[in-house]
């Protein structure tokens, strides 16, 4: 996955770097990150003079790039009440996840087809990644790695629009976890379950690796709506508590 400007812990995929982001960029980078690590809960105010302050940016920017956001669905304009961070209940789980499925299984015979083996090779370091994160038994870090794997594969398609759907979509996937339970949830055996992902793509197995990952993201559902049918091992980490606060970025 290509670095973000500030590479922080749990950032959200970005697309490909840009050579000179602009102030508005940056301030979306750093808005998607924010809500995508849930150091801006779900339902919490886009509160534009408070948040452009703490980011030392002026207000005709914020306010553009929250915009940004509105248009991708990851904050919505409410009538009287302005601008918040989204929320993902229950009842949008089984689309988003059908979406997911959409995006990544087309993904996945794309790349099966034509990624070359440098991009096989970053998928396999994406599950390398995963499976150091699942040593440190944190489950905000288990999630990020978790997500890294499915957008390291989709990216090896080497599509643009569909890697750009699934960097929406992986936020989104963040927001519907903290929206819906009180502890965000991880199963305790990522890298173990993320491996017939690799495997299947390394063996250019285009239907061993659909079916993986329709399993994969069968098994995501369950957990998010029925976790008690789960049945697996799972690590907890209850949502951020602080009130939320954005540091400044670097122009």
């Amino acid at each position: 996955m290509p670095s973000s400007r500030r590479a922080a812990p749990g950032a959200a995929p970005t697309l490909s770097p840009v050579t000179r982001p602009s102030t508005v960029d940056l301030i979306t980078a750093e808005l998607r990150n924010a809500i995508y690590s849930g150091a801006l809960r779900v339902g919490t105010p886009i509160r534009e003079v408070e948040m452009a302050g703490q980011l030392g940016v002026s207000r005709g920017p914020f306010r553009e790039a929250a915009q940004r956001l509105v248009s991708e669905g990851l904050v919505v304009a409410t009538p009287g009440r302005g601008l918040s961070v989204r929320k993902i209940g229950k009842e949008r789980i089984r689309p988003l996840y059908d979406a997911r499925t959409v995006v990544e299984t087309s993904a996945a015979r794309l790349a099966v087809e034509h990624a070359t083996a440098e991009q096989v090779a970053a998928v396999r370091d994406a599950h390398d990644a995963l499976a150091r994160a699942d040593a440190t038994h944190d489950a905000l870090q288990v999630g990020a790695a978790d997500l890294n794997v499915h957008w390291a594969l989709v990216a090896a398609s080497g599509n643009p629009w569909l890697l750009r759907w699934m960097t929406t979509l992986i936020v989104e996937v963040r927001i519907a976890s903290f929206t819906v339970s009180e502890e965000y949830v991880v199963r305790k055996d990522a890298a173990e379950s993320h491996a017939p992902l690799v495997e299947r793509l390394e063996a250019r197995d285009a239907d061993g690796l659909d079916a993986a990952i329709r399993a994969n993201l069968d098994d995501a559902v369950t957990r998010l709506l029925t976790p008690e049918a789960a049945g697996v091992e799972t690590l907890e980490e209850p949502r951020p508590l602080p009130a939320p606060r954005l540091d400044p970025i670097d122009l």
